[in-house]
């Protein structure tokens, strides 16, 4: 069943397939009432998605501004989610203009290392479009790799070609992120805590370790609900969540890709998520955070 909530989706502002407008529209005909936007390192989608909702939206549908920060720590990578900020916050920018220019940096590794070790060059004009995006990522290098005929999927273009090249040095030191989301009167979540979409799962010695990391940081939340999480290992992050007064969060992570569910896939099993069981609304109702289009 669908959940008629999702705080975890991404536009063609980051790696999503669907414009902020399309979007919409999609959440509109499937009866999504809250929902939140959280590209990768960038707020454009965001601020295009508050104009659509100005233009063609509901006053049934209530919007909460999201990002998804790539970041490090000591215990490894980790992506952390901001709910609700205030997007002019000095702090904040300072984070979104450093996290711009490590995301720069990161597809010249990567074009580099596609260069010189599989000898893959892709035209003038289409590293030209690239470097003019705020946000590129694997999914926009593995479809130039397809329309070559060197791959049959985006999937396939990642694994076989692009995860190799070393980039660790291009994420956002999570505390940094964490601090700067808090200045903005925003609200940190740790995204997919046992791992994300292709991603290995973490163990819990790893889980723990970063937990430890982030929450000695100032994070918020956790992603409890997510599209590839059980019951079981939902039943688990929340009560961990409630263990450390951290708030609860979910989300399909949809992109519009194949990998990934439809919209308000919050969980493996298919079960509908309510607000209640996401604490992390009450907060950020609280706070005055959640766009209403009336």
């Amino acid at each position: 069943m669908q959940s008629l909530i999702d705080l975890h989706m991404h536009s063609t502002a980051s790696d999503g397939k669907d414009s902020p407008a399309a979007l919409l529209e999609k959440i509109k005909s499937l009866g999504i009432r809250c929902f939140a936007l959280t590209d990768h390192d960038t707020i454009d989608g965001v601020m295009e998605m508050e104009q659509a909702l100005v233009s063609g939206g509901s006053a049934d549908i209530v919007f909460i501004r999201g990002i998804e920060f790539s970041c490090i720590t000591s215990a490894g990578k980790c992506h952390i989610l901001g709910y609700g900020y205030d997007w002019d916050n000095d702090a904040f920018q300072a984070v979104l203009a450093k996290s711009a220019a490590l995301r720069r940096r990161k597809l010249e590794q990567r074009l580099d290392f596609l260069r010189k070790e599989y000898q893959i060059e892709f035209g003038e004009d289409d590293i030209a479009k690239m470097r003019g995006m705020k946000s590129v990522g694997k999914p926009h290098l593995a479809e130039l790799m397809i329309k070559m005929g060197l791959v049959d999927s985006v999937a396939e273009g990642i694994n076989k070609y692009i995860d190799h090249c070393p980039t660790l040095d291009s994420r956002m030191p999570a505390g940094e992120v964490i601090h700067a989301i808090r200045s903005a009167n925003g609200i940190s979540v740790w995204a997919h805590p046992r791992g994300g979409v292709g991603e290995r799962a973490r163990s819990d010695e790893e889980f723990q370790a970063q937990l430890k990391h982030l929450t000695d940081c100032g994070l918020q939340g956790l992603e409890c609900f997510y599209l590839r999480y059980s019951k079981e290992e939902i039943e688990k992050l929340a009560a961990c969540a409630m263990e450390h007064g951290l708030y609860i969060s979910g989300g399909s992570d949809y992109h519009g890709r194949k990998k990934y569910p439809p919209i308000g896939t919050l969980n493996a099993d298919g079960v509908s998520v309510d607000a209640k069981q996401l604490s992390v609304l009450q907060k950020l109702n609280l706070k005055g955070k959640a766009f209403r289009n009336s």
